[in-house]
């Protein structure tokens, strides 16, 4: 058992009606800071993306369906992978129940890839996922700094999370919002990387108000113990 102080239930009240208020206050402010976020400007999508999908060829246009809103999760995996990030896999697996939802807010959904459909279909088959995930054809992946070309890994050095840093593969994680007006027209709106998709991941969440946390302190990174879902065994 993690040695940890034991009090009264009295002492206990106390001490987490205090750290209320600080629960209250970060609300308060996350609440504001997601207003702040919808006043953000908005940029045109100029290029006519591409992607391999369940129903063939189709353009992020298409990926609205019948509705206005997209949200994107840039979903780690390379084409020459023979499974996707675990990290991203983690995210993903958080998916399947949120579609519906986000549906009857008029917001679509869907993760994009570099790799192949066929690929994407397997994973998909073995983690019972039914979101829709679809294969990027062109420059989207670098577009929108979630994948980096064979000359930024020469230089070591990539564009990702509004900055440069060191490679770290030739893919990360991202999440990206999308508006598509009534003539057609498509309006990149948000991106967010890195840390920022923290929030995304209903299972961080719970673990963060677990007794002892994410628990990740002496890793030699934050998530090297996530594995697939389907490693984990019995």
């Amino acid at each position: 058992m993690a040695q940890h102080r034991v009090v009264s239930h009295e002492e206990w009240l106390q001490a987490r009606k205090r750290f209320l208020v600080k629960e209250k206050e970060f609300t308060r402010l996350r609440d504001e800071l997601s207003r702040q976020r919808l006043e953000l400007p908005w940029e045109r999508v100029e290029k006519t993306y591409a992607f391999e999908s369940e129903q063939g060829r189709v353009t992020l246009a298409d990926l609205f369906g019948d509705r206005n809103q997209l949200m994107v999760y840039h979903l780690m995996y390379a084409p020459e992978w023979d499974i996707s990030c675990k990290s991203c896999a983690f995210w993903a697996d958080n998916f399947n129940g949120i579609v519906p939802h986000l549906a009857q807010h008029g917001v679509a959904f869907a993760a994009i890839s570099r790799a192949s459909l066929a690929k994407l279909r397997k994973q998909a088959g073995d983690f019972g996922w039914s979101f829709p995930w679809v294969s990027s054809l062109d420059d989207f992946n670098y577009d929108y700094n979630v994948s980096f070309s064979p000359e930024a890994l020469a230089r070591d050095e990539a564009y990702y999370n509004y900055g440069t840093e060191k490679v770290r593969g030739t893919d990360r994680p991202g999440i990206s919002a999308f508006f598509k007006d009534d003539d057609g027209n498509v309006y990149h709106t948000y991106s967010t990387y890195a840390r920022g998709v923290d929030i995304f991941n209903t299972a961080y969440h719970y673990l963060d108000a677990a007794p002892l946390g994410r628990n990740e302190d002496g890793l030699a990174y934050p998530m090297e113990w996530v594995k697939h879902r389907t490693a984990y065994g019995a």
